[in-house]
């Protein structure tokens, strides 16, 4: 599990904190993004996607091999040091915290109340959400079935992974191809609909929905009596120049008793083995029938863990994620340059790369073996994300320089005769 394949394992060194450097020197502090980066010995499954094989990249799950905020080991090492760890309250400031967040780095006005701070992750909370929502719009005249959950293809392969798990009738809706990138589906919906899942932005394409095609996507939801469920995990993470659209605040106010965001600190600030969400539900309503469900699962609001982490990187994590964005935008930069017209949807946030196989030169039923073996990168299969996906492959490229460089390396050999890896 070694930084990178062509170079020692070298455990990464001192990173910068927010108060570092000379005041008013005009210098940003290192975080150590561009230096080696050893998750040797720490469960990482993303690593252990390589199977172990020497020199593979693993490229494939959205985590980050990159250093966390210092503000967050720091928030741990002191809650560590006090050795109560019995049952926590839901930390009173913490629902401001996250209207804080959202004024300062979005620009928009959440109301407090309508925030549930979550002991586990988005997936999790997903799952309740739609128990709560779906199984309370069975249908007496459908023979006690519900309306389907609707969600667009391709898209985030969680959406089906939950609804199967909670045998839950779903449809996916083929998003529209754009000239700058995938579009909302258009038109109204072919049925009815219990709820509509949406990834915002888009996992896997990176895409920022334009606020207009939101808005129009929760007025056909509003439409058919659904929920929007607006997962913005990499809303936090959107690039330079682009503006991500806070589902609650940017449908139509009489929609937005229809609508959800589901948020976390673990995407944004890469500390998601440590499981923590916030949901934003603006029905009040909801919110209680939301709160009683999860706590019939022993979840409550709180976490001793979980507001530790959240508290040090709403509050401190500022400086290192603005730092992280531009190392992203300059990483994904440099990949597209390379790729040029194999590049999907030009990234508009996170750290993710939607491809085209065929014009990577792989041959698309094999797409993801012929990536690993010619140039010893490991991707997400495009399949993975629905019947949409079928040619594609997908890309985390949220690496230290170092590593990003081999990565670059082996990417400019595909199409040469005789390339492989060395």
């Amino acid at each position: 599990m070694t930084p990178t394949p062509d170079t020692p394992a070298t455990p990464a060194g001192p990173t910068g904190s927010p108060g570092s450097g000379p005041t008013g020197s005009g210098f940003a502090p290192d975080f150590g993004f561009d230096a080696p980066f050893d998750r040797t010995g720490t469960g990482s499954s993303k690593w252990a996607r390589t199977d172990g094989v020497p020199g593979v990249i693993p490229m494939g799950l959205a985590d980050m091999d990159l250093p966390g905020p210092p503000a967050i080991a720091e928030a741990l090492r002191r809650r560590a040091g006090h050795r109560a760890y019995g049952y926590t309250v839901c930390d009173p400031a913490g629902r401001s915290l996250v209207a804080d967040w959202y004024r300062a780095r979005h620009g928009v006005e959440v109301d407090p109340d309508w925030v549930l701070l979550l002991p586990c992750g988005p997936r999790t909370a997903l799952r309740v959400l739609l128990e709560t929502v779906v199984r309370g719009a069975e249908r007496p005249d459908a023979g006690g079935t519900a309306a389907p959950v609707l969600f667009p293809t391709p898209e985030w392969g969680g959406f089906a992974q939950l609804c199967r798990a909670a045998r839950l009738g779903y449809r996916e809706l083929p998003l529209a191809a754009g000239p700058d990138g995938p579009r909302l589906p258009p038109g109204p919906f072919p049925g009815p609909a219990a709820a509509v899942l949406l990834s915002s932005p888009h996992n896997p394409s990176a895409r920022v929905w334009p606020a207009d095609q939101l808005r129009a996507l929760a007025g056909r939801a509003a439409e058919a009596g659904a929920l929007l469920v607006s997962d913005e995990v990499h809303g936090d993470l959107t690039h330079p120049g682009h503006v991500h659209p806070v589902a609650v605040t940017t449908v139509d106010p009489a929609h937005r008793h229809l609508a959800v965001t589901l948020n976390s600190v673990g995407k944004t600030f890469n500390c998601s083995g440590i499981p923590s969400s916030f949901a934003l539900v603006p029905d009040p309503a909801l919110r209680t029938r939301f709160a009683d469900a999860l706590a019939g699962y022993g979840l409550w609001e709180g976490g001793l863990l979980e507001q530790t982490v959240q508290r040090a990187a709403l509050c401190e994590g500022g400086p290192w994620l603005d730092a992280l964005l531009t190392h992203l935008a300059a990483a994904r930069t440099r990949l597209t340059g390379v790729l040029g017209p194999a590049v999907s949807s030009a990234p508009q946030a996170s750290y993710l790369l939607w491809l085209d196989a065929a014009a990577l030169g792989l041959p698309v039923p094999a797409a993801r073996r012929a990536l690993l073996e010619r140039c010893g990168l490991e991707a997400s299969d495009g399949t993975d994300f629905g019947p949409g996906g079928h040619g594609s492959l997908r890309l985390n490229y949220a690496l230290p320089g170092p590593v990003l460089d081999v990565v670059l390396a082996r990417l400019a050999l595909l199409g040469r005769p005789g390339a492989g890896l060395r």
